[in-house]
C-alpha cells in the first residue's frame, strides 16, 4: 500500500494524470454544448473512434500531420451533420441515432483497417504522424512544476486551453447566449427570433469537432497507432462527465479530473497482485458511482423546490 501511495504522490503519477483527462476532457466539453442546446449526443463514442482511424489514415496517405488534422476533424463534423440530420430534420431519437453512430463506428473502423492494411487489430503497419509534445520554455527548468506541466502532448494543452475557450463561447459571446436559451425554452428562444434548428446545428458540429480532437489525441499523441476499440468506453465517460459538471466547462473539467484521476489509479493498482479485470473495471466503477451521486444530488434538489 505505501508503494502505491508513493506512486499517487509523485510528479509522474500527476503528469500521467494530466495525459490521461486529455481524451476525457475534449470529448466532455462538446458533450457540455450540446446538453446546453438541448441534444443529448450519444454518439461521442463512435465519433472518437472514426475520427481516431481517419487521422491515423490521412496522415499516412496524405504524408502529413495537417492532412490527419483534417482527415480526423472532416470526418468528425461528416458524422455530426449526419446526427443532425436525423435527429433534427427527421426528427429521429438522439439515443437511437447516438446508438447508431457507435455501432457503425464499431464495425466500419475494423473493416476499413482491413481493408487497407489487411490487419484487423492495429494500424502499425502504417507509417502515420502524431502530434507532437510541447516543452514549455521556462516553466520546464523549475522543479517539480516543470516535469508536472511541460513536455505533454499538444492536444493536451489544446484541451485545457478549450476549458476557457468553451467558457468565453458559452457566457461572454451571442453564440452561446443563443445555445443556452435554445436549451432551456427553444419556443422562448423562438419567440424572439433565434433559429432553433440552426442554433442546435451549430452545437452538434462544435461537439463533434472536439469530440474529433479527443479521438485523434487517441491515436496520434496517446499511442501514436491505431487499434480496435481504443477510445474503450471514453466517450461514454465524457458523457458522464459533463452530466455530473452540470454542462458547465468549470465542472466539466473537475468531473473529468475526478474519472482520469480513476483511470490513471488503474495503471498504479498493477503494482498490487490484483486480478486485471478489477483493474480493468475501476474508471467504470467510478463513473457509475459519480452518475448515481449526482443522481441523488439532484433529486434532493428536486424535493427541496417542491416543498418551497
Amino acid at each position: 500500500m505505501s508503494i502505491i501511495l508513493q506512486n499517487i504522490f509523485s510528479t509522474e503519477f500527476v503528469y500521467m494524470w494530466i495525459r490521461v483527462v486529455t481524451p476525457i476532457l475534449l470529448p466532455a466539453l462538446g458533450g457540455a454544448i450540446c446538453n446546453r442546446a438541448g441534444v443529448v449526443n450519444l454518439g461521442l463514442e463512435g465519433i472518437m473512434l472514426l475520427s481516431a482511424l481517419a487521422g491515423v489514415l490521412g496522415s499516412a496517405f496524405g504524408g502529413n500531420l495537417l492532412a490527419g488534422l483534417a482527415a480526423g476533424l472532416g470526418t468528425a463534423l461528416v458524422v455530426s451533420l449526419v446526427f443532425a440530420y436525423f435527429h433534427l430534420n427527421l426528427k429521429a431519437n438522439a439515443t437511437i441515432c447516438g446508438t447508431a453512430i457507435n455501432t457503425f463506428a464499431s464495425g466500419f473502423t475494423v473493416l476499413l483497417l482491413f481493408t487497407i492494411t489487411g490487419e484487423k487489430g492495429t494500424s502499425a503497419s502504417l507509417k502515420s504522424f502524431s502530434f507532437p509534445t510541447v516543452n514549455i520554455p521556462l516553466i520546464e527548468d523549475i522543479p517539480v512544476i516543470g516535469k508536472i506541466l511541460s513536455g505533454h502532448n499538444l492536444m493536451t494543452y489544446v484541451a485545457l486551453l478549450a476549458v476557457l475557450v468553451v467558457w468565453f463561447l458559452l457566457y461572454k459571446m451571442p453564440l452561446g447566449l443563443r445555445i443556452r436559451s435554445v436549451g432551456v425554452n427553444p419556443d422562448a428562444a423562438s419567440s424572439v427570433g433565434v433559429n432553433v434548428r440552426r442554433t442546435r446545428y451549430i452545437a452538434i458540429l462544435l461537439c463533434g469537432a472536439l469530440t474529433g480532437l479527443g479521438g485523434m489525441y487517441m491515436s496520434m499523441g496517446y499511442l501514436g497507432m491505431f487499434t480496435q476499440e481504443m477510445v474503450a468506453g471514453r466517450g461514454f465517460i465524457a458523457l458522464a462527465a459533463a452530466a455530473m459538471g452540470q454542462s458547465t466547462p468549470i465542472g466539466v473539467f473537475l468531473s473529468s479530473m475526478l474519472f482520469a484521476f480513476f483511470d490513471g489509479m488503474s495503471n498504479t493498482l498493477q503494482l498490487l497482485a490484483l486480478p486485471s479485470q478489477f483493474i480493468d473495471m475501476l474508471p467504470y466503477l467510478a463513473t457509475i458511482g459519480g452518475l448515481t451521486a449526482y443522481s441523488i444530488q439532484r433529486a434532493r434538489k428536486a424535493k427541496r423546490r417542491l416543498a418551497v
